[in-house]
């Protein structure tokens, strides 16, 4: 170390040379912005009191919640692969946001002392947890109970964030926006399956997250050759239930043609929830249509022109007739008018046919939002059910069941939905007094991958960066200060 590295030279300018010095480095600067939202929302203290953790308490070395708070930073800086803990694991700066140690102590190394019981000596981290350790915590939370505190846990994440903006209060209503989405896997996990719909092998997990705020709520892994809607009574209904008791007072649900069936319909309607939908095209509603697909007489405007059409609809399957609001649109240039169908309990009265279709609208918002989950966090989930038999070439003593790699990837998703969700704050905060908007691919690349260099001076630590990051990083920090969300654990 100190050294030129004779091989990195520039041939364009003779003048430059490369070292490597023994200097306290890093390329993680928002490690530290994502660890103070984590420690503001309080949700992995929150989980730490509800999740079982199995390790024996004297052989812990990396505490649940530092496993926790590893997880969801490096799911935030980009790093989906467990492997890149072991790259990472001496980052100055990364260890300092996942310790639970105060000062600069997660720096230090403090060797455990021979013949000294480990109560009074318990073992310190000196660095990131590995690999094994974070793939043991997926291990660990992949049973159904620990799974269901992770789906709480999106929920919980995002009533905090909405209540601290409103001192506290719910919102008054919320619209779920529930959609299948196709996760990509290469290889042949559990439960993945070829989709002849998205030409790839997947997995199509159900989603919810709303619209209007930009979070997310719950995912439901499934096999990728699930229809769209399968799932979708047992995963919408205690949602609603979750959602009403912290977040909101009335929630609405709002998805696409794929999901009105006559169970789930059912269901919202005794419990008096009101939802909206698009409705697949068929022969009966195309001759339902007919009647109405007429242009009026004169010469056509230049720009284009829709029309309402209030009917009623009661498909075969169905137990009874429902509101089916017609839209015709009128488009300059095309010769046949176009059309389609949206399904709603609500009456004529509460929901006017024009002010339902800017309701269903705001789905693509909520489509956006999955899309930038699937495109800037892009989960890897890629655990396999594969037995070890050999142990550094030899033969196991005891052979081992497997694992349920399809409750792994489970969590695996969730853990990235609860990642996107501490993005989210960040985003919103920065946006927040400001009219432009920001992408969390933006806000990774210019708020928080930037490089910087730590100083110690006795127990203080100085995080120096450049100028171009500091702006937006002023601007950020001050609205995190001020945001103070209500923690009970």
């Amino acid at each position: 170390m100190g050294e030129d590295l004779s091989p990195v030279r520039s041939t364009f300018n003779g003048s430059i040379r490369v070292e490597a010095r023994p200097e306290r480095l890093t390329g993680e600067g928002g490690a530290l912005i994502l660890r103070e939202i984590i420690e503001r929302l309080g949700i992995h203290k929150w989980l730490v009191q509800r999740l079982h953790d199995p390790r024996d308490p004297e052989l812990i070395t990396h505490p649940l919640s530092e496993l926790l708070v590893t997880t969801l930073i490096l799911m935030g800086l980009g790093w989906r692969d467990r492997d890149d803990a072991d790259a990472l694991r001496d980052d100055p700066l990364l260890r300092l946001s996942v310790s639970e140690r105060r000062g600069v102590s997660p720096l230090e190394t403090r060797p455990r002392q021979e013949g000294v019981p480990l109560s009074k000596n318990p073992p310190v981290p000196d660095a990131l947890a590995s690999q094994p350790t974070l793939s043991r915590l997926v291990h660990n939370l992949s049973t159904p109970d620990n799974r269901g505190h992770l789906q709480d846990a999106l929920v919980e994440s995002c009533a905090r964030r909405i209540k601290a903006g409103r001192d506290g209060h719910r919102m008054r209503y919320v619209t779920l926006d529930v959609d299948s989405v196709p996760i990509e896997v290469h290889g042949q996990q559990a439960g993945s399956a070829y989709n002849g719909h998205y030409h790839a092998r997947i997995y199509h997990p159900l989603m919810c997250s709303i619209a209007e705020t930009g979070d997310i709520l719950g995912a439901k892994l499934r096999p990728g050759n699930v229809h769209t809607a399968e799932g979708g009574l047992d995963f919408i209904l205690p949602l609603i239930d979750k959602v009403e008791a912290s977040l909101c007072q009335v929630a609405s649900v709002r998805f696409d043609a794929g999901f009105p069936e006559d169970g789930l319909l059912d269901a919202l309607e005794q419990r008096g929830r009101p939802y909206v939908s698009r409705i697949k095209n068929n022969p009966v509603l195309d001759r339902l249509a007919a009647p109405y697909l007429i242009r009026p007489v004169g010469r056509p405007p230049a720009e284009p022109r829709m029309w309402f059409h209030e009917l009623t609809y009661q498909a075969q399957s169905w137990c009874r007739a429902r509101r089916a609001v017609l839209v015709v649109q009128e488009r300059p240039g095309e010769l046949w008018l176009h059309h389609f169908w949206l399904l709603t309990n609500w009456t004529q009265e509460q929901m006017p046919a024009e002010a339902l279709l800017q309701l269903y609208r705001e789905r693509g918002t909520a489509e956006g939002h999955q899309g930038e989950l699937m495109s800037v966090l892009a989960p890897a989930l890629s655990s396999s059910a594969r037995q070890k038999s050999h142990y550094r070439g030899e033969a196991l003593k005891k052979v081992y069941s497997c694992t349920d790699a399809f409750a792994h990837n489970e969590v695996l998703l969730l853990l990235n939905l609860l990642a996107y969700n501490v993005l989210h704050v960040a985003r919103v905060l920065l946006e927040s007094g400001t009219d432009e908007g920001l992408s969390l691919k933006r806000l990774r690349e210019r708020v928080l991958r930037i490089p910087g260099r730590l100083l110690l001076h006795g127990r203080r630590v100085v995080l120096i960066m450049g100028q171009s990051a500091a702006t937006l990083w002023q601007r950020l920090w001050k609205k995190l200060m001020a945001f103070e969300p209500e923690v009970a654990i």
